[in-house]
């Protein structure tokens, strides 16, 4: 009787679904982001995003047209919701010290929040394809404007703190930005031995050979 009574549920719970659009979309963006995690995104299809998402076929040519554009806006959120993340970990308030800015970004980067299995798999599935989607490459970079010019206007305020030569500050935001994707590289690769912590450590020393004295 649970079970018949449970079963009830699940349809009329779908049946509400169906009615609303946004919940549709983001039952698909949600079932291809998962699928991409588990299985990769060459054997993402449509017919295993319908299965894990419950909706059909029409409900993709509906809502995104196909396929690519399906790949291309769960790529966006993904993004958006990486970004989003972000900016929630590292907002330290107007008095916060360009040095605490800087290994806050570090620091979210490196976070389980933002650095975990599922993400990593994700990034690394849509970077694979970028190449040859220009949709997903749109949103698949880690050079975010956004996310540059913080460090950027951070690099360049403690320069003028402590007298450095202000072209110091790109050469700074490029190399902690090529050592973050690294780690997310090293991290893919071997998940059981990375160390969190030797991985801000390293990023640290790096940056305290840019600024002796400041990291």
């Amino acid at each position: 009787m649970e079970s018949l009574k449970n079963d009830k549920t699940l349809k009329e719970r779908k049946r509400g679904v169906r009615r609303d659009p946004e919940a549709n979309r983001q039952l698909l963006i949600k079932a291809t982001l998962d699928t991409i995690a588990d299985i990769g995104i060459t054997d993402t299809s449509v017919s295993r995003i319908c299965e894990r998402s419950g909706l059909s076929r029409g409900m993709i040519h509906l809502h995104f047209g196909g396929k690519d554009k399906l790949l291309t806006e769960a790529a966006q959120q993904f993004s958006a919701e990486y970004y989003a993340e972000m900016d929630r970990m590292t907002d330290l308030g107007l008095h916060s010290s360009p040095e605490d800015r800087i290994m806050a970004v570090v620091g979210a980067d490196l976070s389980e929040v933002l650095l975990n299995p599922r993400s990593t798999k994700i990034w690394h599935a849509f970077r694979g394809i970028a190449s040859s989607h220009p949709g997903i490459a749109r949103y698949s970079s880690t050079q975010d404007h956004k996310l540059v010019d913080t460090l950027l206007e951070a690099f360049r305020e403690l320069g003028e703190q402590n007298g450095y030569d202000p072209d110091l500050a790109e050469d700074a935001t490029s190399g902690t930005l090529a050592l973050l994707e690294g780690m997310w590289v090293n991290y893919l690769t071997d998940m059981q031995s990375f160390s969190r912590e030797g991985a801000g450590a390293l990023i640290r020393r790096f940056l305290g050979g840019l600024y002796p004295g400041c990291f």
